[in-house]
């Protein structure tokens, strides 16, 4: 399994974000995370420095968000829906796309659950619960 360190992802998203300006050819990974770049332009300052994306600190105390960690939902999402795992992921981003007229939005959406289960697995220090996660999604359909 692929574990990207956050240098790692800061780069990829940076060179990506240069890519895309440059209008290199992109790699299949690098064209979902160019179509999401995109739709986040208030990135735009901290995706085209890789110092000091490097350097960076996005503290939540502070109240900021971390570009390279929305971004990196967004794709992970991307996948999941790409393969449908969990199983209905791909149902339900499609009824939350229809019902928020907005693929984006249900993302975000998304996002909120992902997050929870991410953050429930660290502080009980068991595996994520897959099918809680699922589960919170599909609420959200309703």
């Amino acid at each position: 399994m692929f574990n990207p360190s956050q240098d790692d992802v800061r780069r990829f998203f940076c060179e990506t974000f240069r890519k895309m300006h440059a209008k290199e050819i992109l790699t299949p990974l690098e064209s979902i995370a160019a179509d999401w770049i995109q739709q986040h332009p208030e990135y735009d300052q901290a995706l085209s420095d890789v110092e000091a994306a490097l350097q960076a600190n996005y503290s939540v105390d502070q109240g900021q968000t971390n570009p390279f960690l929305h971004l990196s939902m967004h794709l992970s999402i991307s996948e999941q829906i790409s393969v449908d795992q969990p199983r209905g992921i791909q149902a339900a981003a499609r009824q939350l796309a229809q019902r928020y007229n907005s693929e984006h939005e249900a993302h975000h959406q998304i996002m909120e659950c992902l997050g929870e289960m991410i953050w429930n697995s660290q502080r009980s220090g068991l595996p994520p619960d897959g099918q809680a996660y699922i589960e919170a999604v599909q609420k959200r359909c309703r």
